[in-house]
């Protein structure tokens, strides 16, 4: 992060403080603030924000904004971890047609391209309803609708250096295709990889909320951004602007500021790595 942030402008500066907040907070809340999940206090639903409660109280409540942070932090774990699934499937079905070429990369691309076709959110939520509602269904729903993406940049990026003279040197000396895959392509499209994770998370994390707001997502007890927007809506009619408002703040604040940090990145890449990887 320091050498994204050498030189850089305030508005770098200010994401990368934004988001380092964010995560020690959501790391450490489970040890300064435990929330039972299951708590209901009656006696304090919808109350406005107030030095006890600095953004007021849900519909059961609950403290809304340790709520968010639970929230943020089972929204920020479950868009990392999809994300890493979808780049080793976009990685590996790169590398496959990259290295093999001919019928196969032609095979592998027609894949991509039509399932590129399809709405993602709407692929989502068929996955969804496939399997049943949990966890692991929103990361299967996410990871196997985002690793489009890393499969273009990976098997561009393999064409790309197989015609370069190390690969041509390595294959004169008898090193096999598994080999000159292992030891001199990978080490030059792992940095890649690293960047396209990055920036597939604000889009799982969007796709984790979105499913969870269509009450798709995870069980509606637990807190997770999309579950809470859900939720405020009602209590918006109420004049509780504050249970759906503050959660969707933190969401765009997080993310927005991940997105800043992941741009600069990018910009730090030559101009044909930076097209590549636009998502």
């Amino acid at each position: 992060m320091s050498t994204l942030l050498r030189g850089g402008r305030p508005g770098v500066v200010l994401a990368a403080g934004v988001l380092t907040a964010a995560v020690v907070a959501c790391l450490l809340a489970p040890l300064l603030w435990p929330l039972d999940q299951s708590a209901v206090d009656l006696a304090r639903t919808r109350l406005a924000p107030s030095p006890d409660h600095l953004a007021g109280t849900d519909d059961l409540g609950r403290d809304v904004a340790l709520r968010s942070l639970y929230g943020l932090r089972v929204s920020l774990l479950v868009g990392a971890v999809a994300a890493l699934v979808a780049t080793v499937i976009g990685g590996l079905v790169g590398a496959v047609a990259g290295t093999v070429g001919g019928r196969v990369d032609r095979a592998l691309m027609r894949v991509v391209d039509t399932i590129a076709a399809l709405p993602h959110l709407l692929l989502g939520i068929f996955i969804v309803a496939m399997l049943r509602p949990s966890l692991g269904a929103v990361v299967a729903s996410i990871a196997l609708t985002h690793w489009l993406s890393t499969a273009r940049i990976v098997r561009s990026e393999l064409l790309s250096l197989r015609s370069r003279p190390f690969i041509d040197a390595a294959v004169s000396g008898g090193a096999g295709r598994a080999r000159v895959l292992t030891r001199h392509l990978l080490p030059h499209v792992l940095p890649r990889l690293a960047l396209a994770t990055t920036l597939m998370v604000p889009h799982a994390v969007w796709h984790e909320t979105a499913l969870s707001f269509l009450g798709l997502g995870l069980p509606p007890h637990l807190a997770s951004i999309g579950n809470m927007i859900n939720d405020g809506q009602r209590s918006l009619l109420t004049g509780a602007w504050w249970a759906s408002i503050v959660p969707g703040l933190a969401l765009v604040t997080v993310t927005l500021a991940l997105a800043a940090l992941t741009g600069r990145w990018r910009d730090r890449l030559d101009p044909r790595v930076r097209a590549e990887l636009q998502l």
